[in-house]
């Protein structure tokens, strides 16, 4: 054998083994088309004077509305909540399986030991005359074997792994965006709550000095007991509503002692009532939100984790080629084991192809063909809802707004009414039907009012919610 052409060969091998063919599709992200503005961006706030790329820190999302005491939640939340924790080990596992797949790119070494007491049948043919029947043969063999990634196979399944653990990345961000997001929204909506209670408690001090006017009036004749009966019955009622704020305030603390990983036996969170406009939330445009949502990150990577396994699967239609060697020591006396003349090895490649298999090579392709389609349609999807949810909270602060002007004029006509009713009451001029009647219209205007201030902080956060968060793909891990 020319000794030049054989090292030739085996330069050849080593040189596919290293950076060979891979076969199957190099990934290219799926095209998704973006609309160039959002519709309602420019109907709400200074949306296009507001820079995505600003000072704020926007992974720290909730600061804009300064609440020391959200941010606090918001940490806790972050290092305690449990969902968050079991995806993070959802993400530990995703990277230890890149390791084992990265693992397969080199040899296997193994080594092992043996000892046995063995005896010959003195009827076996061809038995070396006067050998002795029993005998010890003691054993230490050592393999490698190696199967160098000709066609790619095992560099596709280490891309597979690789996305695969980025979608599990993006899937944690997503994961703790969301939660972190309920937190914030369960939190503005207790606040809410406290806004209402500071309504009742005000209109409660209203009541009882309407209820006091009545008794005098009777009193002094100028009133009857219906119209006593109606200013007590009016007062019970609203107290009954104050206390019933007491369900739905307990319920949002227990919802927020288990995002921040606590028990809810014991946890309080002190009354503050929300106030103010929520604040600006620069949007960007559209196609910023392909790399700012890590739920469209984490389908994007799902795209590119089923591409890589069409190639795993094509490469089932080439060889398999082995580079194995095996050698150890072999002696009958334990003693010799480790003379020079004990040792044994033996070292070549094999190859082998596969001549038939009855179409189910052809059929594992075509499966990871339609798993590409089907992560590719899921993730266009996602996208569509992404910019649904832009959109949706979008309209939602534009409407609240307009509503909210609106409200706050029912609710200054409605204190008037109500003022010039009681007037007209003292004097005589009026029955105090007319003034149960826009103290009511008063209360209810007021509520809705103040529940409108907490829809529109809330529908802003959401709306950060929806363009994900301050997250961008940039933080996916690389390695």
């Amino acid at each position: 054998m020319n000794p030049q052409r054989h090292s030739g060969k085996i330069a050849l091998l080593a040189a596919f083994a290293l950076g060979g063919c891979m076969v199957g599709p190099n990934y290219k992200a799926p095209a998704v088309p973006a609309p160039p503005a959002y519709s309602d961006s420019g109907h709400y706030g200074d949306w296009a004077a507001a820079a995505p790329a600003d000072a704020t820190d926007r992974g720290a999302w909730w600061t804009i509305y300064h609440d020391q005491q959200l941010s606090d939640l918001e940490q806790r939340c972050a290092s305690a909540n449990q969902s968050i924790a079991a995806a993070l080990h959802a993400y530990e596992q995703a990277h230890d399986l890149v390791r084992e797949s990265r693992a397969s790119l080199y040899p296997t070494v193994s080594i092992g030991g043996a000892a046995s007491r063995n005896r010959i049948s003195n009827t076996t043919p061809l038995r070396p005359a006067g050998s002795a029947a029993d005998y010890w043969e003691f054993l230490i063999p050592l393999n490698i074997s190696w199967e160098p990634d000709l066609w790619g196979a095992v560099r596709r399944q280490i891309e597979s792994s690789s996305a695969n653990a980025q979608a599990t990345a993006a899937n944690l961000a997503s994961t703790r965006l969301s939660l972190q997001g309920m937190l914030a929204v369960t939190f503005f909506q207790l606040r809410g709550l406290d806004l209402q209670a500071q309504l009742l408690r005000t209109t409660l001090d209203a009541y009882t000095q309407t209820l006091q006017l009545t008794q005098v009036r009777l009193k002094g004749g100028l009133s009857t007991d219906s119209d006593v009966a109606q200013a007590q019955a009016q007062l019970e009622g609203t107290r009954a509503q104050f206390i019933d704020l007491g369900v739905q305030r307990a319920q949002y603390e227990h919802a927020i002692a288990v995002l921040v990983g606590e028990p809810a036996t014991g946890f309080h969170i002190p009354e503050r009532p929300l106030a103010g406009d929520p604040p600006v939330v620069p949007t960007g445009v559209p196609s910023e939100l392909l790399q700012r949502r890590p739920d469209i990150a984490a389908s994007e990577r799902q795209v590119a984790a089923a591409n890589a396994s069409i190639g795993v699967a094509k490469a089932a239609y080439y060889p398999n080629v082995t580079l194995g060697a095996t050698g150890g020591v072999e002696s009958d006396l334990a003693s010799q084991v480790f003379n020079s003349g004990s040792a044994q090895w033996s070292a070549g490649p094999s190859a082998s192809e596969l001549l038939f298999d009855a179409g189910r090579r052809k059929a594992q392709v075509a499966y990871a063909l339609a798993q590409r389609d089907q992560a590719t349609a899921l993730y266009r999807e996602q996208v569509l809802s992404a910019f649904r949810d832009v959109e949706d909270q979008l309209a939602a602060l534009r409407v609240l707004e307009e509503e909210a002007t609106v409200q706050q004029r029912a609710v200054d006509a409605a204190k008037r009414s109500t003022e010039l009713s009681l007037l007209r009451y003292r004097r005589g001029l009026a029955e105090y039907l007319e003034v149960l009647t826009n103290q009511t219209i008063e209360l209810t205007d007021e509520r809705a009012a103040a529940a409108l201030v907490a829809r529109r902080i809330v529908a802003s956060a959401q709306l950060q919610m929806a363009l994900g968060g301050g997250w961008s793909t940039a933080q996916l891990p690389t390695n």
